[in-house]
Order: C-alpha cells, then sequence, then structure tokens
C-alpha cells in the first residue's frame, strides 16, 4: 500500500496563489499580442468597411408620365389593314418621371429638370460610376423625382415630326469634341487624345461614359411646353417643391415658376444655353460670344410674370473655367452666359426677390466642369445645396 503525503493546507494555497499570478500574466501577454497582432490585420479592413456607404431605405418608388396629348389620324381602322395609321392616334408630349420617396420624407420633394440632349441621366451615377445626386439627395431625407422631358430619353413620343433647327437630332450623331469643350470637360492634347479638367475623372472608359450619356430629340425643342408639362408635376406635389435644374433646362424652370405657385424654390446648376427671363421693359445687355450663336440669351415676359420669381428664393452655381474671350470656346460661351446670370440676379433682388449667384471658384472650389454634379467632388457640392436649403426653410 502507497500513502500519499499531503502538503500543508498554507502551502497548497501559496502554489495556487502563484500559479495563478502566472498564469494571468502569461494570458495577459497572449491577449496583448493577438490584440496587436489581430489590430494589424483588422484595422484596414474596418476602414473600408466604415468608408462603405449604408444602405439606402427606401419607403416608396415608382415611374409615371405626366401631360401629353395625342393626334387622330383621319379614316377608320380595320383589321384587315392594321398597320395602316387610318383611325388611328399617336400619343406624345409628355414627360416620364421616376420617382424615390426616403423613410420619414422632408415635406417637399426636388424635381430634377435635365439640360439639352441630356435625360434624367445627369442625375444619376456619375460617368466612374460615383454615386449621383438622385441617391444623396434621398439619403438626406428628401423625396426625388426626376424627368425626362417631352421628347428626351423615355419621353421619346412626339406628335410632332424633327424639324432642321432642331438641336441634337440626328444618329449617328458626331460631336464627341464638340461637347466635350463646350462642356468644358477638357481639352485636347497635341495628339488628340482627350485631357480632362481638375474634378473631372480621367481616363478613356470614364470619357467613353461621358460621350454614351447624351440623347437625341425626337421632336422639336418647345420649352413652352417642357414648362406647361413640369408645372403640372409641381402642382401634383401638397406641399409644393424644389426645382432643381441644369444647364438648358433652366429656362424651363424659371417658366415653371411663373406657371405654378407650388414651386417654392429653384437650385439651377450652370442655367445657359436657352434664355434667360427678364421684365420686357427692363432687357439685359447681351455679351456676345467670338462664335455669336454661342451667346447667352434672354427673353422678355410682362412684369407681373417676371415678378413671380421674385417670391421665391433662387440660386445658381456656376463652376470653373469660365472666360469671356478666351479662345477654348466653351469656356468663351459659359462666361457669356455667367454675364447674363448676373444680371438676372440683379434684376430679381432690384425687384425684391432672393436671388443669389454663386461662382465656385470664388468661393474657394475649383475644377468644376458644367457637369459639377457628376464629378469628383460632387459631395462638396451637394452640400452647398443642402446648407441653401436649410437656410431657406426648405427642408422641413
Amino acid at each position: 500500500m502507497f500513502h500519499t503525503l499531503k502538503p500543508a493546507r498554507s502551502e497548497i494555497t501559496g502554489e495556487n496563489e502563484k500559479m495563478k499570478t502566472t498564469r494571468k500574466k502569461i494570458w495577459k501577454s497572449l491577449a496583448l499580442g493577438l490584440t496587436l497582432s489581430i489590430g494589424m490585420y483588422m484595422l484596414p479592413v474596418m476602414s473600408a468597411e466604415a468608408a462603405v456607404q449604408k444602405p439606402l431605405i427606401i419607403a416608396e418608388q415608382g415611374s409615371f408620365t405626366v401631360g401629353g396629348t395625342y393626334k387622330q389620324h383621319p379614316g377608320t381602322f380595320s383589321q384587315e389593314n392594321f398597320i395602316a395609321e387610318d383611325g388611328q392616334r399617336a400619343y406624345g408630349d409628355f414627360a416620364y418621371v421616376e420617382y424615390q420617396k426616403p423613410v420619414k420624407a422632408k415635406r417637399m420633394p426636388l424635381i430634377f429638370q435635365h439640360g439639352g440632349a441630356q435625360s434624367k441621366r445627369t442625375w444619376e451615377s456619375g460617368p466612374d460610376g460615383r454615386e449621383g445626386f438622385n441617391t444623396m439627395f434621398v439619403r438626406a431625407g428628401y423625396s426625388v423625382y426626376l424627368v425626362d422631358q417631352p421628347r428626351s430619353g423615355e419621353s421619346n413620343l412626339s406628335t410632332e415630326a424633327v424639324t432642321p433647327d432642331t438641336p441634337w437630332a440626328s444618329n449617328p450623331m458626331y460631336g464627341d469634341k464638340t461637347l466635350y469643350v463646350l462642356s468644358r470637360v477638357g481639352h485636347y492634347d497635341e495628339a488628340g487624345n482627350p485631357v480632362p479638367n481638375a474634378q473631372f475623372p480621367a481616363g478613356e472608359k470614364n470619357y467613353q461614359a461621358f460621350q454614351q450619356s447624351w440623347t437625341i430629340g425626337s421632336g422639336p425643342l418647345d420649352n413652352d411646353l417642357n414648362a406647361d408639362v413640369l408645372a403640372k408635376l409641381a402642382d401634383q406635389q401638397k406641399d409644393g417643391a424644389v426645382l432643381v435644374t441644369h444647364s438648358m433646362g433652366g429656362t424651363i424652370g424659371w417658366r415653371t415658376a411663373i406657371r405654378s405657385d407650388k414651386v417654392k424654390g429653384i437650385i439651377a446648376y450652370e442655367p445657359g444655353g436657352t434664355p434667360f427671363i427678364f421684365p420686357e421693359t427692363e432687357m439685359p445687355k447681351i455679351t456676345e460670344a467670338r462664335f455669336k450663336a454661342l451667346s447667352a440669351s434672354a427673353m422678355g415676359v410682362p412684369m407681373e410674370d417676371f415678378l413671380k420669381l421674385t417670391r421665391i428664393p433662387i440660386i445658381l452655381y456656376y463652376g470653373d473655367y469660365i472666360k469671356i474671350g478666351s479662345e477654348n470656346v466653351g469656356e468663351d460661351k459659359w462666361g457669356t452666359e455667367y454675364a447674363m446670370a448676373q444680371q438676372f440676379v440683379a434684376a430679381i433682388n432690384r425687384h425684391g426677390g432672393d436671388a443669389t449667384l454663386v461662382h465656385l471658384p470664388e468661393i474657394g472650389i475649383k475644377g468644376n466642369s458644367h457637369f459639377l454634379m457628376q464629378e469628383k467632388n460632387n459631395a462638396e457640392i451637394l452640400k452647398l445645396a443642402l446648407n441653401w436649403l436649410k437656410k431657406k426653410g426648405l427642408d422641413k
């Protein structure tokens, strides 16, 4: 028989305490080492994950058409000659509207009006795939309505045939260099390669994406028709809406506000290419471009109509590379538009209105083209509008 000698209780306790202390030190060292090691590998991953946008939460989305008309062809429809025009209608001249509403949307939506030879794609993802204004404003709490104006984009049915003076209405459309230069996106080197300006994403892939964003008109350009239809969309908004326009869409915005009192404000990105609105008794000075046809223009309206523009806040934003007399036709052309915008804003304010003109380089934001909403700093451009909406009480 073997007997096991038991140590005294005090000896056991002392030994256990030493072992516990030693184990704690070992585990602390292991834990610290693991933490540092894991941290070295995990921190970049966590940073990348943090940079990913949060999911876009939509309460409602859809599409519909607004406005429109039809023409009736004489005769009687017959099954025996079912492809003949006799007795049939041709529908067209409506706007296609796509919308998204976030959860807990602000009271007033934003209605987006594109420019010439463009479509609602103007407000969607940029050439390099970066998020566009359509969803960026939804993230900020605004319901967003994207419009394809009559005879453009997904609204391309027209009751009128294309006329010779309809701009950008033919396929194939040979105009990549014209559009690149006129939009002040960049210039071309001696070898003919495109060189984008500071804020436009570089590379052939982005150049091609930009060129594939254009659309041709399917009927005569009629900005009174466009304003009539846009006013119908504004009138559908219970608490009114803020218009967001671009380029040739600028004049549509001014005319829509004259037609509908549901327009509560206008954000205009580089309005031009179509007439600015003035009182018919106070027509502005025309600054001519080197190529006269590119000069800014104006149209007169009765004072009663003009004063409607003084009852809402209006802000105009212009990018960089604007210079009257420049050898670059785009810079020169938009120099004349900016000069006209200065007179427009002065006229609004002279009659008691609230209009603001912002030249981005003057506030330290440089390098933007005509398509500033699609460029590398579009989040910074968006923030300016959000601050203005808040300042004017249009963000409730």
